[in-house]
């Protein structure tokens, strides 16, 4: 397995904020200190502003290097747009491990499902699985399907990819929750709503018609968001997963034998290691184990966004 990531992500924070750097840092501690899985350590790729550019506006592009907060759950920190550059070069590692059909995960910060062409919003700057998706297009993949098991429906991946030739997305979320879309398919997106709470069962059900749609594709390619806030215990939505079914995305995923890399997005709880090295086993064919893998704890860096208080922001309701 190559996990894709760079301790540079964790150089940014916000008081509060769900979005924190421990996402990452306390993954990597027990994906280092795990037996089970063996890994090879690499880091982003470099990306050129011409490869953005096929998701996003210039105009978006050169919002992300002012100053200026795109809303209250998605501020412009120092260095914002080296920060999601870099998780778009995450992405791109990705890819590239998985066109040599080789187990790929890029664990870096910030998320990137919910940036649409031109705004950058929920904790999300740039679409880094839709620029992933668009640039293996352009290297000559003919069809490419972003499946994402986000809680939050992946509206600005929608956005980019809809009537994209050659590119489908099959969405599993909660509906009603943020942001709202996602309620229905459209064209070559397609959505899976699921109501609050419910259960585990019904949860998986729904998933595999997403799964079976997506094998209708036949795709050459898979890009996986990889978003752990369907799980129980995470703060920001009411559904009930647990490890085993992280663990069972991750092995039917790898049963369709497709090229596939995975990119992280959402997951808020303290469980976010464990449920990341779940879903690594089920993509490695390994059983389940993360009982003695409890990561360490660790102290939250100071934050780089100085002593600015945020307004309530939707994820405060929760």
């Amino acid at each position: 397995m190559r996990i894709i990531t760079d301790s540079r992500c964790a150089d940014y924070a916000y008081p509060g904020h769900p979005e924190r750097p421990a996402r990452v840092t306390r993954s990597v501690q027990l994906l280092r200190r795990q037996s089970s899985l063996p890994i090879i350590w690499d880091e982003p790729l470099p990306v050129d502003r011409e490869i953005l550019l096929r998701a996003h506006t210039a105009e978006h592009l050169d919002r992300l290097e002012s100053q200026l907060d795109f809303d209250m759950d998605t501020p412009a920190y120092p260095d914002i747009a080296g920060h999601a550059r870099r998780s778009v070069g995450g992405a791109l590692r990705a890819l590239k491990s998985a066109q040599s059909r080789e187990q790929s995960f890029a664990l870096l910060r910030p998320p990137g499902h919910h940036a649409t062409r031109d705004r950058a919003m929920g904790f999300c700057y740039l679409g880094n699985v839709a620029i992933a998706a668009l640039e293996a297009r352009a290297a000559g993949v003919d069809k490419v399907a972003v499946f994402d098991f986000d809680v939050h429906h992946g509206n600005g991946t929608e956005a980019i990819l809809l009537d994209q030739p050659g590119c489908a997305f099959f969405s599993i979320h909660q509906f009603p929750a943020y942001p709202g879309t996602g309620r229905r398919h459209q064209r070559n997106c397609h959505n899976y709503p699921v109501a609050p709470g419910l259960s585990r069962e019904d949860y998986r059900k729904v998933a595999e018609q997403a799964l079976e749609e997506l094998r209708l594709f036949k795709p050459e390619l898979i890009a996986v968001s990889a978003g752990f806030d369907a799980y129980s215990g995470d703060p920001l939505c009411q559904q009930l997963l647990e490890h085993e079914d992280f663990h069972w995305f991750g092995r039917v995923l790898r049963e369709m034998a497709v090229p596939m890399f995975s990119v992280l997005e959402g997951g808020y709880s303290d469980q976010l290691p464990e449920l990341i090295l779940a879903y690594l086993q089920g993509i490695a064919g390994l059983p389940l184990d993360v009982a003695s893998s409890g990561p360490a704890i660790e102290e939250e860096p100071a934050t780089s966004a100085g002593d600015r208080e945020l307004e309530l922001p939707w994820w405060q309701a929760f």
